[in-house]
C-alpha cells in the first residue's frame, strides 16, 4: 500500500466518524474541498461509493460502514501503541475520557479523580454522564463505569466498588396505608414507582431471587420516571414503593425515611466496575487512575 493511500483511509475514517466534512477538516487541519477530493479519490480507487452526502449531513454507505469496521480497530491499535511509546518517555499526562452513570461518578469516580488530578497536574479527566451503554471504541472513550453484570465479556473489568443489593422500600406514611408485602407476588397489590430504562426505553422489571430461584415482577403505579433522584423523592413522599440498589436507598433506610421490605428476596450482585477494551495499551496516566479506583 502506498503512503498516500494510507492517508486517504485515515481521512475517510475521520469523516465517517464525525459525519461531517467541516468537523473532520478542522480536526485534520485541512480544507473541506481538499478533504472532499481525498474521499472522492479513495472512492474512485476502490470503485465503490463510501459516503452519502446531503446538504445537512454525511453518512457512510453500506460499503463505507464495512470499511469503517475494518479500519477503526487497526487505527485505534496504531494510535494506542504510539501513545504508549510516547508515554514511556514522559511523566503521567494527558486526558482520560470516561463514561459513567451519575451515581457511580459522584460516589466513586470523582473522589478518586480529584485526588489524582491534585497529585498530577498534567493529567486531565473528562467524565461524561450517560445512562445508556456506550461503545467505548466508536465514541473514543478510554473507559467506562458500569455494574459488573452489564460489562461485555470482551472487556477488561476492574472492580471499583463493593457488591450491591436491590432494596424494595417505601415511606412510613405509605405503610400506614398499606400492609407490607411478604413475597414479590404481593407487589401486584401495591402502588409501585416504575423506572424507565435509558437503553431500550422499557420499564425495569423488579428482580428477585430466593433459594437459587430468580423471579422478575412487573409492577404498576401512578408514577414513572427515568431519573433515580426523582424516584427516591417520590418514594419518600409516599407515592409508592421503589426498587433501587442499596447504595441509593441504604442511608435513607438507616435514617428512617424509608422502610425496607422483602430483604430475604434480594441477594447481592457485582457492584461497579471500570471497564475498557482488552487491546488497549495503558498509558501511565490511565494506569494511575485504574490503581486509584481499584476496590480494596
Amino acid at each position: 500500500m502506498k503512503r498516500d493511500e494510507l492517508g486517504d483511509l485515515a481521512a475517510f475514517l475521520i469523516v465517517a466518524e464525525e459525519r461531517s466534512f467541516t468537523r473532520a477538516a478542522a480536526q485534520l487541519g485541512t480544507s473541506q474541498s481538499s478533504l472532499s477530493h481525498t474521499v472522492r479519490r479513495l472512492e474512485e480507487r476502490m470503485g465503490v461509493r463510501l459516503l452519502t452526502r446531503t446538504t445537512r449531513n454525511v453518512s457512510p454507505t453500506d460499503a463505507g460502514e464495512k470499511l469503517v469496521e475494518t479500519l477503526r480497530p487497526a487505527f485505534n491499535d496504531i494510535r494506542g501503541r504510539i501513545e504508549a511509546l510516547s508515554a514511556m518517555q514522559q511523566k503521567p499526562a494527558g486526558t482520560i475520557r470516561i463514561t459513567s452513570s451519575r451515581h457511580a461518578a459522584e460516589t466513586i469516580l470523582m473522589p478518586a479523580a480529584k485526588r489524582l488530578m491534585a497529585e498530577y497536574p498534567d493529567i486531565s479527566i473528562e467524565i461524561s454522564i450517560e445512562q445508556r451503554l456506550i461503545d467505548l471504541v466508536a465514541e473514543r472513550y478510554d473507559a467506562g463505569v458500569r455494574l459488573g453484570e452489564r460489562v461485555e465479556k470482551d472487556m477488561i473489568a476492574v472492580k471499583i466498588g463493593p457488591q450491591l443489593r436491590m432494596v424494595v422500600a417505601g415511606s412510613p406514611d405509605y405503610f400506614k396505608r398499606h400492609p407490607k408485602p411478604d413475597t414479590p407476588h404481593d407487589l401486584t397489590h401495591h402502588t409501585c414507582i416504575n423506572l424507565r430504562l435509558p437503553t431500550l426505553g422499557g420499564l425495569y422489571a423488579w428482580e428477585f431471587e430466593k433459594d437459587g430461584r430468580p423471579l422478575n415482577v412487573r409492577v404498576d403505579g401512578q408514577f414513572i420516571c427515568n431519573d433515580v433522584p426523582m424516584i427516591i423523592d417520590a418514594a419518600i413522599s409516599g407515592l409508592g414503593l421503589t426498587c433501587l440498589p442499596d447504595d441509593h436507598l441504604g442511608p435513607l433506610v438507616q435514617d428512617g425515611k424509608l422502610i425496607e421490605v422483602l430483604e430475604d428476596w434480594s441477594p447481592p450482585f457485582p457492584g461497579y466496575h471500570l471497564y475498557y477494551p482488552s487491546r488497549r495499551l495503558a498509558s501511565p496516566a490511565f494506569a494511575l487512575l485504574v490503581d486509584a479506583l481499584r476496590h480494596r
